[in-house]
């Protein structure tokens, strides 16, 4: 019965596996990226339209510079007031310290006063992009979400001629979403499927045939149930209450088969 269950569970497993196989020396665990995420709200202003035009967002870490993945595109931000935020940028990347993050804008941005667009001077941030300082570590394996409070009020100046200058005043706001779990098969032949379960809910990987480590990424918080199904003839085994926190990495140690 084992061994039927065993075969079903990875004939699953090989169905998703585009979606949650992974594989998992130890070299690949420092190389895992984070994903990072970004979504933007405002404070109420007195206008009646702030328009962003948003071209490319630049990551920088010391690991390097990257580029993410944008909705490129204008964005009002007073749609994003009273809690409404929306994603603009994704990105995974090298786990480390990220130092800055830089918005380059387009020449697309306007603000609307009674009723009247006026375009929206940007100079240094099209050249040179607006620029947030961060200094925030992230974990290989963990999703971040970074929420930039743009507040347009304070950041939209008028100028004595009647034109508009943007001069941005952004808050980051970051949050850590979900955490991983990783550990060690013993011996590495043994070459588990693991399973981790909560509410109904799963979440699976495989285990480096070599070094026989795993990791399970972008886990939500709460208690797991950790499932192992080895190749015969070991035998399956499943530990509970394995905790994970938001932003954290848990470390399950040896699992001896």
């Amino acid at each position: 019965m084992l061994i039927n269950m065993r075969s079903i569970t990875k004939a699953l497993a090989l169905c998703f596996a585009l979606l949650y196989l992974t594989g998992c020396s130890k070299d690949d665990h420092q190389e895992d990226p984070a994903t990072l995420n970004l979504r933007l709200t405002d404070a109420p202003a007195s206008f009646d339209e702030v328009n962003v035009d948003i071209q490319q967002v630049e990551i920088k870490s010391n690991q390097g510079t990257y580029m993410m993945d944008v909705n490129s595109g204008v964005y009002n931000l007073l749609d994003f007031v009273n809690g409404n935020d929306t994603l603009f940028a994704t990105a995974g990347i090298p786990a480390g310290r990220v130092n800055q993050i830089r918005l380059i804008l387009g020449s697309n941005n306007t603000v609307v006063t009674g009723g009247q667009s006026y375009p929206l001077q940007t100079p240094s941030a099209q050249q040179s992009g607006l620029k947030l300082k961060l200094h925030k570590d992230l974990t290989p394996g963990v999703t971040y979400a970074l929420l930039l409070d743009f507040d347009a009020g304070m950041s939209v100046v008028e100028t004595g001629n009647g034109g508009y200058i943007l001069k941005p005043v952004i808050r980051g706001i970051e949050e850590a979403q979900g955490g991983a779990i990783t550990g060690t098969a013993v011996p590495a032949l043994a070459r588990p499927l693991v399973i981790a379960v909560l509410s109904g809910d799963s979440m699976t990987t495989g285990c480096d045939t070599v070094t026989g480590e795993f990791l399970l990424s972008g886990v939500p918080s709460g208690t797991y149930d950790v499932s192992f199904y080895p190749d015969s003839p070991y035998v399956s085994q499943t530990i509970g209450g394995v905790v994970v926190n938001d932003g954290a990495l848990t470390d399950m140690g040896n699992i001896n088969f």
